[in-house]
């Protein structure tokens, strides 16, 4: 049944798979999105789960970009429907001229199909049925089957299919044979009985280049590997298990000796996500690089020790994984709503070094980053990520590091320097830069001890309830988040072509779809100069930027434009000139969204006011 108008696309459309989770699906999706990405065409997969173990509706959408583009972009090409829960829903999501493949083993009527997309049934049960017995069989290899009945409508090369399965099962030479069987029984079903390829088309090109693909959490937990962190403390929690699992494994490549095979690693999953961060705390008092991996939940429950971190000046990174929330939320959707409860985390004053990733690139850089930053600062920062960068594949230029590089482990008192006379005071602020300098236990056995604690102190760590001492130390630690602007990843900015009183703030994994975005914008004749946040605190740039338009849009994902506020406190900027442009509904930020709620408001900024003709 083909539409009178269908989509004809070559190696620019989306496809996405409705499926049920636990079917056994998630595997020959990436299959998919593997063999797209080996001939040579970008693709952005976006895996999108329920929090259950199986049973209910999981999509997963697959964005073929030849440009390159690696955001959501919205709207479906190609629908892969065989999840008969979530049918409406999907034929609804379905481009005008698109296309539905479905498995017509039980002929649908034509009512429940649109008039205007192409709809292309494969008796996929059917052919299973024929050629398996065993029932976890038949599901398997299904899903398999419209990988290739897909090879077949695509125009697939079919090669690059077999050599990933090949690759996936070398060491079970059984399930290769198996599982190409079902890959060819697919396709040639297909070729045989159905007009092919359709209108979309994968040709092979040479657009990947050298970047690789992988997803955010391995490779944040490698740069905490490179940045030099040996302990790892965490509760599970999606979606951040997966960077504490991945820490895991490449601590077992890499961090056991040779020689003797031990581990130089500890790795301590705790009773809850408390204990953790008070895990971390204690190896970091102690000189080790300590980290966990979290979400908002744990944020929460972290609250108190942060605070200690603070205060204490004791160096600590967290990853936080960011999902919907409030309290349970939304655990497998994606969201940047923790940006507030990072930024100030304990109660009382208190400022803390945020971090916001793009992609896997930066989230291996600023993993490594953070401990240099913790250890100079001496203070908890935050690597801010979300479920869309952490669980997902995205492609990203290779993760590099300097062999030559040496951990910055900042102002540090040692024994020589002790013996040589030199004034310690654990929180004496010696160069004005609001840094004091730390020892580490055991540096000498009479000198540079101190007491930690949570309570008021003076600047050599002797407690006090007097006033002036406090408000010294809490004004010294402003000093340090003031020298922290300089140090921590500044802005990047990108100015328009055209001069233009219009700019655009947006941070994290907005940033692909932002890109995208002011594409379609500069279509609909308007310009925007951009601003990419990498960090808080704000570097002095992201106010220069704001006085330099009437008005700046701040795009982010959450509901109470959490960084738009943020600017508007540490910056003291007028709220008017910050519009925002927010998306809550924990799916990825799309191109599409971005382009038309901007578009929209400078669309009526152009508009000419009706003028009172006198006669």
């Amino acid at each position: 049944m083909p539409s009178s108008s269908p989509i004809s696309s070559v190696n620019d459309f989306v496809v996405r798979f409705a499926n049920v989770n636990g079917s056994g699906s998630a595997s020959a999706n990436e299959l998919f999105a593997r063999s797209v990405l080996r001939m040579g065409i970008p693709v952005a997969p976006r895996n999108i789960f329920p929090s259950n173990i199986q049973g209910l509706p999981t999509w997963y959408e697959v964005r073929i970009s030849e440009a390159g583009h690696l955001g959501a972009r919205g709207g479906t090409d190609l629908m892969v429907a065989m999840n008969p829960q979530t049918w409406d829903k999907d034929m609804a999501g379905i481009e005008p001229g698109g296309y539905l493949l479905y498995d017509s083993t039980k002929p649908m009527p034509k009512s429940r199909f649109r008039e205007d997309i192409t709809v292309i049934g494969v008796p996929l049960t059917a052919i299973c049925n024929r050629e398996y017995t065993d029932a976890r069989q038949r599901q398997l290899f299904k899903n398999i089957m419209y990988i290739g009945a897909l090879c077949a409508l695509l125009d697939m090369d079919i090669e690059a299919t077999a050599q990933l399965v090949r690759e996936q099962f070398k060491l079970k030479e059984k399930l290769i044979d198996a599982n190409l069987q079902a890959l060819h029984l697919g396709r040639d079903w297909t070729l045989q009985n159905l007009q092919c390829p359709i209108g979309l088309r994968l040709r092979r090109g040479k657009a990947v280049g050298e970047r690789i693909f992988i997803e955010g959490n391995s490779a944040a937990a490698l740069g905490a590997l490179y940045g030099g962190a040996t302990v790892c403390a965490w509760y599970p929690i999606t979606p951040s298990s997966s960077l504490a699992d991945a820490f895991t494994s490449h601590c077992r490549r890499l961090r056991v000796d040779p020689a003797s095979k031990k581990s130089k690693f500890a790795i301590v999953q705790a009773e809850d996500e408390l204990a953790s961060i008070g895990m971390v705390i204690g190896a970091a008092w102690n000189g080790a690089r300590a980290f966990t991996a979290t979400s908002g939940p744990g944020i929460s429950l972290m609250q108190e020790f942060l605070g200690l971190a603070y205060f204490a000046e004791i160096p600590a990174v967290i990853f936080d994984v960011q999902r919907a929330g409030p309290s349970t939320g939304m655990p497998t959707r994606t969201q940047q709503c923790d940006v507030t409860s990072c930024a100030y985390a304990s109660h009382g004053d208190t400022k803390h070094v945020l971090l916001f990733p793009e992609d896997p690139a930066e989230a291996f850089d600023f993993a490594a980053d953070a401990f240099d930053l913790a250890d100079r600062l001496q203070t908890p920062i935050f690597v801010m990520l979300d479920l869309d960068i952490g669980m997902n594949h995205r492609l990203c230029r290779p993760l590099t590091w300097d062999d030559s590089r040496k951990y910055d482990r900042g102002k540090v008192m040692t024994a020589a320097d002790l013996d040589a006379g030199k004034d310690f005071g654990r929180y004496l602020d010696v160069d004005g830069d609001g840094i004091p300098y730390r020892t580490f236990p055991g540096t000498h056995p009479t000198k540079g001890s101190f007491f930690t604690r949570g309570t008021s102190r003076d600047r050599y760590a002797r407690y006090t309830e007097e006033g002036a001492p406090y408000a010294d130390n809490m004004q010294r630690l402003l000093r340090k988040f003031e020298t922290a602007k300089d140090l921590v990843p500044h802005p990047l900015q990108a100015n328009a072509a055209k001069p233009t009183k219009y700019g655009v703030i947006y941070y994290g994994s907005t940033s692909p779809a932002m890109d995208e975005a002011i594409h379609m914008i500069e279509a609909r004749g308007h310009s925007l100069n951009r601003l990419r946040v990498r960090a808080f605190p704000f570097h002095s740039s992201v106010t220069s930027f704001v006085a330099d338009h009437d008005f700046v849009f701040v795009v982010e994902q959450n509901r109470d434009a959490q960084l738009r506020s943020l600017i508007v406190n540490e910056c003291s900027i007028d709220p008017v000139r910050l519009v925002p442009i927010l998306h809550y509904d924990g799916t990825p930020i799309t191109a599409r969204f971005i382009s038309r709620a901007i578009g929209d408001h400078l669309d009526a900024l152009k508009v000419t006011p009706l003028r009172k003709v006198v006669s």
